[in-house]
């Protein structure tokens, strides 16, 4: 396998340029922004770092190889000599997922199945669906694509959070739609419908320098070329911070879970989680910051109906109270946001979200 190779980060549909952002400003060379992810040339190390530090991040695939296919048999043949073990470790189970797209071959159970018998029969592996390693092949325009997930388990699952509620952000859209409201670290956040407390945790996180992927393991420590001592020298302690940030809920089963859940991402020094009513929430003293905020949206917990006095009174309470923040709030309803009579930015920002499609709007400074 070449020295460099196309690593491939994905992320939800519609916050491709969010990521890509992040991935140039964490320094990594050239980044594109493509279709469900952003793509760029990099090395082991790069892949490393990626799956530690990228927050935006769903999952880092690393393409190990490609060749030309017309017909079954020629996979077969094919991928009896590709060099398997450049990358991979034939006792370690492997899954091997395939799509098939505007090829001669169009089978994706066909193709698979080659793939796996020549797996098994000429590198001894044993294939597996809970294996900790996948596969991931695309054969596209007769081209055979071969990339490997080097993430194992989602990104959005940072390793310490073992609560969450009914409707749960995922962390790596939550850090993405903290970058969009030009969250930087550098000012308080305020959650008040914090739910497991997830922008909370991932606010006072990004302030406190600490590396998302800090307490979990990945795929890539089960490849053969793995470099245990690359990957520690990558590790950073984080630094302390004088921000403080704020979640609250009308559920106190949601703050116990937030604040077991800040205890275990190391960040309750700084964050604080009480139970009332969006309509008690009061301003932090200090400086201005940003209200974020994921209220229901109706679509599966709550009744639309009794959902417009909710985001009403949310509204009343920021442009009553909370003077020269910022606010995001996401939903899947533009006429529930519109209810909170915010003076939202002209386009919100829309993505796709556990199947239901969400919108990030966003106001300057009330």
């Amino acid at each position: 396998m070449k020295d460099t190779f196309e690593i491939f980060v994905s992320v939800a549909p519609g916050l491709e340029d969010v990521l890509c952002a992040e991935v140039a400003e964490a320094g990594f060379p050239s980044p594109q922004s493509v279709q469900g992810g952003v793509s760029f040339e990099g090395n082991w190390v790069d892949v490393y770092r990626a799956n530690l530090e990228l927050r935006g991040a769903a999952r880092v695939l690393a393409r190990i190889g490609e060749f030309r296919v017309m017909h079954l048999a020629q996979l077969d043949k094919r991928a009896r000599k590709f060099p398997w073990g450049d990358v991979l470790r034939s006792d370690v189970p492997l899954k091997v997922d395939v799509t098939c797209r505007k090829s001669k071959i169009y089978h994706d159970k066909a193709a698979r199945q080659r793939i796996e018998t020549a797996l098994k029969e000429d590198f001894g592996a044993t294939i597996a669906e809970d294996a900790p390693v996948v596969l991931k092949v695309r054969i596209e325009d007769d081209l055979c694509s071969i990339s490997v997930d080097t993430s194992g388990e989602s990104l959005h699952k940072r390793g310490h959070k073992e609560a969450v509620g009914k409707a749960p952000m995922r962390e790596n859209l939550a850090a993405l739609f903290l970058r969009e409201c030009g969250y930087t670290g550098s000012e308080p956040v305020v959650d008040p419908m914090c739910g497991s407390g997830t922008f909370v945790i991932e606010a006072a996180e990004i302030a406190m320098g600490l590396q998302p992927g800090r307490s979990r393991e990945f795929a890539f420590q089960h490849f053969v070329n793995y470099d245990d001592a690359a990957f520690q020298k990558l590790k950073k302690a984080g630094g302390s911070t004088e921000l403080r940030f704020f979640g609250s809920d009308r559920d106190a089963g949601a703050v116990r879970m937030s604040t077991q859940n800040a205890e275990r991402a190391g960040v309750s020094g700084v964050a604080a989680f009480k139970n009332h009513a969006v309509s008690d929430l009061q301003r932090p003293e200090g400086a201005e910051g940003l209200v974020i905020v994921n209220p229901p949206y109706g679509a599966r917990i709550g009744q639309r109906k009794l959902l417009y006095a909710v985001y009403g009174a949310l509204g009343k309470t920021l442009i009553e109270r909370f003077s020269g923040w910022r606010v995001g709030i996401i939903t899947s309803d533009a006429a529930l946001a519109h209810a909170t009579g915010l003076p939202f930015m002209s386009e919100p920002i829309s993505v796709s979200h556990g199947g239901l499609r969400v919108q990030l709007f966003r106001t300057e400074a009330l």
